[in-house]
Order: C-alpha cells, then structure tokens, then sequence
C-alpha cells in the first residue's frame, strides 16, 4: 500500500496535528492517530514526524502524508533500535539492494509467531531506510543468528523476485570461511548429502533416497590452513539449506570450532579452543545485478573473533601448517 497524502485546506489550518488526521477516516481516532505518529507513519511537507510533533499546529497548503503498512512501523522507533544502529554494516547499495555484513548474535528477521521480540537486522534495515518513503525492505536469503557476513536484501518486489530465482537455480556464489575441528581429508573435496529438516526438533539431519522432504545438499570445501587439531575451511555452497555447513562439516566427523548442535560424538583429535558461537562467516558472496544484468561480487572481511581464533591457533604451540 503506498502513501495515502492530504493538503490542508482552510479549515484545517490552526488545527493539531493529532486532531486533523484523527478524523481521517484511514486513521479513525486520536489514540490511531497519536499512535500512527509515534511509529513514523506520519509525514508532514515531506518530513517523517516524530512523537514530539503531535501537537504541531498546521498551516492552508500543508500536506500530510500517512504510510499504514510502512515497514517497520509496527511499534515505535524504540531505544533498542536506536542504540543498535551502530551494528548495521552496509556493504553496498544502490536502488534496488543492500548488502549488509551481519554481525554474530542476530536474527535476520523475526521468529514467527513472537509479539514480544527482541531488535533483528531487518529492524535495523528498516531504519535506516527510513527516510526513503517508498522503499521496503525484503529479505533475499538467511544466515543463522551465530553466523556472521554477507545477507542480501532487496529493495523492490521485482529485484526480490530475480534474486531469489538466482539462488533457486544455485547460480549465486556463496563462500564461508571456517574453522573446523580436525583434519580433514582429503583436504579438499565434496560433500553430498540428502537433508531433511526436523519440524518437531527444528534441526536439519540427514535422509534417506525415500524419506518425503529429502532434499539434495552439495558443497565443495578446501582446506585453507591445518593447525595442531583444528583447520580453517573454506566452503562454497552448491545448494544453500538452512545449517548446512554446520551438519556436513559435523557428520563427518570435522564439527566447527564453537558448534553445539551438530555434534556426533567427540572431537576426534586433541583439544578445542573456548568459543562463543559456531565459527563460519558468510565472506564473498557473487550474483547478477537484477537491474544491469552484470555480475557483481562482494566480499566481508572475518570478524574480530574469528580473527582472535586464529591468531590463538596460529600461535606456536598449535604448529600451524600450511596447505599449498
């Protein structure tokens, strides 16, 4: 639904703000309106108005604009928004996507069925396009909340719909970084699985040829660097399933560094260094501009974390080697 704009005639002029869109009927009332104010989805000469605004008295040839379905707008900008903004790191953007390196410890977007929920990246997209009236926010594709990198969004419904048909047909280039525990071999390789997601136990695990839901699941890896009992990995998805990496690195005995879902018995050699979250990065991440047609790539730089990770693994006592 786009932006519903009104100009103030003689009558209105010298009215509150509150008052002259209560009587809106897209509005409906002084508590929808102070409401609709409050949550950014009031706008005056242009402007976003803010809570402060409500009493704002009005002027002939004003025009108010009222957004109902602006994303975002559900609840007021909150506090939590505003002091989590500095975790938003835009890569890129243009008019039709953002790219945005995700930090570990957030959800892309909220959980179904949570009222009370707690501040997601696509809150903190949607702030800061807030200033942009016509412009939504849609989410291209997902990472897990412990995952840190690139995510895609997209900023109109037909580059969401080009984009999410690239991924479909696994064109896209998607590439993690890991640390994983042991020593992989071959060092470097395939891995192919049929996947079937757990609706009951919300975890991916592996299915059988006939097992309804059974989903191809490929990814091609490449030891990058072998430590004492620990090797960081880098995989490029085939197929993009939901905990993918995290299930075939795990299964086959080279659970990630931090991992405690897809476990399947003991590290297999030596000890596993204390950390917070499983340790994969979202770090390049390539695809068909869905405006210009050209193919374009974008690459995020690990996270102070995983940095601190490997410089512990890199350290003396875990004899680092380095794989040609």
């Amino acid at each position: 639904m786009s932006m519903t704009t009104w100009t103030v005639d003689e009558s209105g002029a010298g009215m509150r703000l509150d008052a002259w869109l209560a009587v809106r009927p897209e509005v409906g009332s002084r508590g929808k309106s102070r409401d609709a104010i409050a949550c950014g989805k009031a706008f005056l000469n242009g402007r976003e108005l803010t809570f402060a605004d409500a009493g704002r008295r009005l002027a002939a040839g004003d025009t108010v604009g009222f957004w109902a379905d602006r994303p975002g707008s559900s609840r007021p900008r909150s506090r939590e928004i505003v002091s989590a903004r500095a975790a938003l790191d835009i890569v890129y953007q243009d008019d039709v996507l953002l790219l945005v390196s995700k930090r570990p410890g957030w959800l892309v977007e909220p959980l179904p069925g949570e009222e009370q929920r707690e501040v997601t990246l696509l809150d903190l997209v949607g702030d800061h396009l807030r200033s942009a009236v016509r412009v939504r926010p849609l989410v291209v594709h997902r990472i897990d909340r412990d995952t840190s990198g690139l995510v895609l969004f997209a900023l109109d419904p037909s580059a969401r719909d080009h984009l999410k048909q690239q991924f479909e047909r696994h064109t896209p280039e998607r590439v993690y970084l890991a640390v994983a525990n042991g020593r992989p071999e071959p060092p470097s390789g395939t891995w192919r699985d049929l996947l079937v997601w757990d609706k009951v136990r919300l975890v991916q695990k592996r299915a059988h040829a006939r097992e309804e839901g059974a989903k191809d699941a490929e990814a091609r890896y490449r030891v990058l660097e072998q430590f004492d009992s620990q090797a960081l990995i880098e995989v490029s998805l085939v197929t993009g399933k939901r905990n993918q990496i995290r299930l075939q690195a795990g299964s086959r005995g080279y659970p990630l560094v931090g991992e405690r879902q897809y476990r399947f018995g003991r590290v297999r050699d030596g000890h596993e260094p204390e950390f917070a979250r499983q340790a994969l990065h979202a770090s390049r991440l390539a695809f068909t501009h869905p405006a210009t047609g050209k193919r374009v790539s974008f690459t995020a730089p690990l996270p102070e974390d995983m940095k601190g990770l490997l410089a512990q693994l890199r350290s003396p006592r875990h004899l680092p080697g380095l794989i040609p």
